[in-house]
Order: C-alpha cells, then sequence, then structure tokens
C-alpha cells in the first residue's frame, strides 16, 4: 500500500513536472516557428523570371499556406502550428479546418519575454500552447500571433513512459529492502517470543527455575524482565509450599504418633495400673490439644493471608489491656523466675484495634518472651506515644540461642531447631501476629537494643476520636494461638 501510494504519487508530481517542461520547449520553440512563418510571408519572383520589382503580398494566400505545411510543419517535431487573426481567431491550423474560427485565449508567460502561452482544447483533445505576436502587415492572410500547440497527452504519455521504468526499479529495490527489514523484524520479536513460550511450557511442567534472560529496553525486553521476577516469584511461592507442608507433616508427626501409641496401649490393656492409663490420658488430651491449636492457628493464618478475616476496629485502651494481659500471663512467669515490669503511662492515648485480634496479639508476644527469656531474668513492657501511633514494646534477654530477628515471623521458625514442640510451640504464633497487626493498619517487628536484648516492637494507630468513640474496657476472651 506504501508503495502504491508512494508512486500515485510520485507520477503526480512528475506529470506536473513533465507539464512544465513541455510549455518551456513550446514557449522556446515558438520563437524558432515564428522566425519560419515570417520567412515564408514574402515570395520573392526571380528577375529572370518575372521582371520588375518583387513584392511580398501573394495573390493567392493558399500558396502560402501550402508553402507552410510544407516547409513549415514537418519541422516542429510532430506540434501543432496554428495562426491566429487580431481577434485569436484560428485562420491557420496545421491539423486540419475544423478548428477555423476557434478563439485561442493567450496570457503573457512569466517565464519566457515576448511569448504567451494557453492551455486549451482542440477537436475534444486538451493542449499547451505557446505563441508570439508578429506585425500582420506583410502576412497574406493578416496573422497576429503564430501559436505551437502539442498534445497533453503527449506529455502524460512520455512521463508516464519515462517514469514506468524509475518506478519498476525503485519498486523492485523497496520490496527487496522491506523484505529484509520485516524478516529481521520478525526474526527479533519471534525469536524472544519462542524463548518466552518455551519457558513458560517448561514452568508448566513444574521447572521453576527456569529464567529466559531477555534483557532491553525496548517492549520485549521489559517483558522479558517481567517473566524472570514471574519466576522467580513463582519458585519462592513453590519452594515456600514445599516448605510448609514439610514443617506441618514434621510437627503434626510427633503428637499424631504420641496419640496412636498411647491410644493403642490403652485399647490394648498393656497399660495395668491406674496411675499408668491416668498418665496416657493425660499426654492423649495434651497432645489433641495441640493438634487443635496447631489447626487452628493454620486456619488463622490462611484466612489473614486471603483477607477473609473480620475485623471490627474500635478504640482500645492499652493500658487496661496490657494489665490484663500481664494477669493471665503471670503465673506461668513465676513458675520460671520471671519478673514482669510494665511501663505505660496513664496518658497513653486509645489505640484503634480488633480488641480480640490485639488480645491475640499481646499473648503471643508475651508468651514468646515468657519461654524464651533465661530463667530469673526480667522481662520489660513498655509503650510510648509518637507521631506515628501508639507503640509497644516487649524486651526479654535471649538464652545462647539469639533469634534472627529478620526471620522470627517466619512459619514454623525456632532459633533453637532442637526444642520440642511442647516447649517451643509450633512456630505459627508471631507469624499470625505479624499479619494481624497488618491488617489493623499497623506494625509488628523484632530488633536487638545495645544491651543484646531481644525487642518485639508493635505500632498500632492512636483512634482518631477517642473523645466521640468509645474506649472499649478489656474483656474476657476466647483462647488463642499460643507464640512460637
Amino acid at each position: 500500500m506504501s508503495l502504491v501510494l508512494g508512486g500515485l504519487l510520485t507520477w503526480v508530481l512528475v506529470r506536473d513536472l513533465e507539464l512544465q517542461g513541455v510549455q518551456d520547449q513550446l514557449d522556446r520553440g515558438v520563437i524558432t516557428a515564428t522566425a519560419q512563418v515570417k520567412h515564408e510571408e514574402c515570395f520573392t519572383r526571380p528577375a529572370a523570371v518575372l521582371p520588375g520589382a518583387a513584392t511580398c503580398r501573394l495573390d493567392v494566400p493558399v500558396d502560402f499556406e501550402d508553402r507552410l505545411s510544407s516547409i513549415v510543419v514537418p519541422t516542429l517535431s510532430g506540434n501543432r502550428l496554428l495562426l491566429l487573426d487580431a481577434q485569436r481567431r484560428v485562420v491557420y491550423d496545421s491539423g486540419g479546418t475544423d478548428m477555423f474560427t476557434t478563439t485561442i485565449a493567450i496570457t503573457p508567460s512569466a517565464r519566457v519575454a515576448n511569448v504567451g502561452e494557453a492551455r486549451t482544447t482542440l477537436g475534444g483533445q486538451p493542449y499547451i500552447a505557446a505563441g508570439v505576436r508578429i506585425a500582420p502587415a506583410r502576412d497574406p492572410l493578416a496573422v497576429t500571433f503564430v501559436v505551437l500547440a502539442q498534445p497533453q497527452a503527449f506529455a502524460a504519455s512520455a512521463a508516464a513512459g519515462d517514469l514506468a521504468g524509475r518506478l519498476l526499479e525503485a519498486g523492485g529495490a523497496a520490496l527487496v529492502v522491506a523484505m529484509l527489514l520485516v524478516l529481521l523484524v520478525s526474526r527479533s520479536l519471534t525469536g524472544p517470543l519462542t524463548q518466552l513460550a518455551g519457558a513458560a511450557e517448561d514452568i508448566a511442567a513444574g521447572n521453576y527455575s527456569r529464567r529466559v534472560g531477555i534483557r532491553g529496553s525496548d517492549e520485549i525486553g521489559m517483558l522479558g524482565a517481567a517473566f524472570d521476577r514471574m519466576a522467580e516469584a513463582v519458585e519462592r511461592a513453590r519452594k515456600t509450599q514445599r516448605d510448609f507442608l514439610a514443617n506441618v507433616s514434621h510437627e503434626l508427626k510427633t503428637p499424631l504418633t504420641s496419640l496412636i501409641g498411647f491410644s493403642q496401649a490403652l485399647v490394648d490393656g498393656s497399660l495395668w495400673s491406674e496411675t499408668d492409663r491416668a498418665r496416657a490420658a493425660t499426654i492423649i488430651h495434651e497432645e489433641s490439644e495441640r493438634v487443635l491449636r496447631m489447626a487452628q492457628e493454620l486456619l488463622d493464618l490462611a484466612r489473614v493471608e486471603a483477607g477473609s478475616i473480620s475485623l471490627h476496629i474500635t478504640a482500645v485502651d492499652l493500658r487496661g489491656q496490657l494489665e490484663q494481659e500481664l494477669e493471665m500471663i503471670r503465673p506461668r512467669a513465676k513458675k520460671r523466675g520471671l519478673e514482669l515490669n510494665l511501663d505505660a503511662p496513664k496518658t497513653i492515648p486509645p489505640v484503634a484495634a480488633d480488641p480480640e485480634r490485639l488480645h491475640q496479639i499481646l499473648d503471643n508476644l508475651l508468651d514468646n518472651a515468657v519461654k524464651y527469656a533465661p530463667e530469673g531474668t526480667p522481662i520489660r513492657i513498655s509503650a510510648l506515644s509518637n507521631i506515628s501511633g501508639v507503640e509497644v514494646i516487649v524486651a526479654n534477654p535471649t538464652a545462647a540461642h539469639k533469634p534472627d530477628p529478620e526471620r522470627m515471623f517466619e512459619r514454623f521458625y525456632r532459633a533453637d531447631p532442637s526444642r520440642s514442640v511442647a516447649a517451643g510451640g509450633v512456630g505459627l504464633g508471631l507469624s499470625i501476629s505479624r499479619e494481624l497487626a497488618a491488617a489493623m493498619k499497623g506494625r509488628l517487628w523484632a530488633d536487638f537494643d545495645g544491651a543484646g536484648e531481644l525487642r518485639l516492637h508493635l505500632l498500632l494507630p492512636a483512634a482518631r476520636q477517642p473523645d466521640d468513640a468509645r474506649v472499649k474496657p478489656p474483656a474476657a476472651v476466647e483462647p488463642v494461638s499460643k507464640a512460637s
């Protein structure tokens, strides 16, 4: 289509140039033709034939016309010779007598002096013409204008003939170049796309380590980089899923083994004493509670990550909530000789949180500190208000196995892998707590202070209108998941 449009435009431009060139030739040629016509105006009789003074005006104008037709017209290269009288009417036409008395309007040329130009129609065919004025005194036909004309179709045909070969050459060269460009472009596009399609098939087949390595600033390069990022995310997700399933299987194996063993002992009667049967029943009950707690934690984690957990945000008295949590966990801390210290000013503003979920987070943080702090050490709980909201900090010394603050919130993470499930939990409490804090537009993170103590930070937004909102007091809540 581009070649066709380009050819048509070129044809129009070349035709106009050809017509202008024909007009210039006629402008120059009519001057020569005028001189020839004027030369034939006088017929000088030889003195030997007819003595006396010679005359320039013929008695019979047809002799003048015969001389024009036989002498002048053959030298005009096929152009048409017309002679006009003072009224610009045709009185002589080398093409015949049909156009006699036809009027031709002649306008002065802007390029050649003393030459006029005209576009006229002769015999239903458009002509290009040029004319020169002469003195009619000596002309046998009283001619005022000598006009040289050429059919416009001749100029168009000449332009077409001259242009056709060049257009074919240019079109052929352009076609070859276009085919080469199309081949190069198609290879540059289809090659990476084929590579991307193959990589997608590999990933669909389970080869999650496949990468395409296509880079660049164009769309294909951006697509290749996005594909590699997607493949890396899929590989991480699959690894996390495999690790999650392996951890769940490992964590369930110990309590289920205990349940099966002790229940089988009760069934087959191998436990003879009442004390052994009571101990077996107690172990079965404790292990069943652990399995139930793990299932509940997994369900909570799935709900939080899926965004399907329901939250009822209200203004909560944070100081009162902390005091209640400390009372609930104090018996366990006393068994290990731990000291619980609370530093929370009465001016701490209420926080915007779900009371039940806030209780779950604080219980996990305090339970984590009680489990992992060395015996006889203090646990400090503080609350402070800043421009970002209200922050709760739970700080405690650590044992020989220091936890990694960046990994503490991973599922099933334990600083000491040798600790049992009963002693250390299943490692989901902090993961759930972080997700719950984010769901309440807060943040949960861990670090170490200058003294080497582990600090867990919980940042929650302050209630927007504490005076208008009813500050919900601490209330009894259902048992929740314990920390890792």
